[in-house]
């Protein structure tokens, strides 16, 4: 092998560690009711020149949609979609639910006619916060 091909391998193995050492600590902020941390984490990622995955992202949603920061979870959903990383039911869902726990129902409704949209079938989690949504405010 030659030392390129070594230098790209250590490389990977170290960027891979990193990753995973990152969407390991937004997961321990999820559940630990950590937004604003998770919210760092993700930010200090674009500094260091490390691209948020989806399980990044999806940390960092479900951090703001535990502690109901609705705004927050928006943001990162239409962060998602500008860096080309597909949104998904999950993705939705957790949108929507972070607007109906905080009367957003306007918002969860246009998650659900945005998942219509791009011809994506809304689970039953994402239907039932979003008429839940509707019911509260609507």
């Amino acid at each position: 092998t030659s030392a390129r091909s070594i230098l790209w391998h250590s490389w990977t193995v170290v960027h891979g560690s990193a990753l995973v050492s990152y969407n390991a600590g937004i997961s321990a902020c999820e559940k630990g009711g950590q937004w604003q941390r998770a919210l760092g984490l993700l930010s200090e990622m674009r500094e260091v020149k490390l691209e948020p995955t989806f399980v990044s992202y999806s940390g960092g949603i479900n951090a703001c949609r535990n502690c109901m920061q609705w705004q927050r979870v928006l943001g990162l959903l239409s962060e998602m979609r500008e860096v080309k990383i597909e949104l998904n039911s999950v993705s939705y869902s957790a949108g929507i639910s972070a607007c109906e726990k905080c009367n957003q129902w306007q918002r969860a409704l246009g998650l659900l006619s945005e998942m219509r949209d791009v011809k994506m079938e809304p689970c039953v989690t994402s239907f039932t916060a979003g008429m839940s949504a509707y019911v509260k405010g609507g």
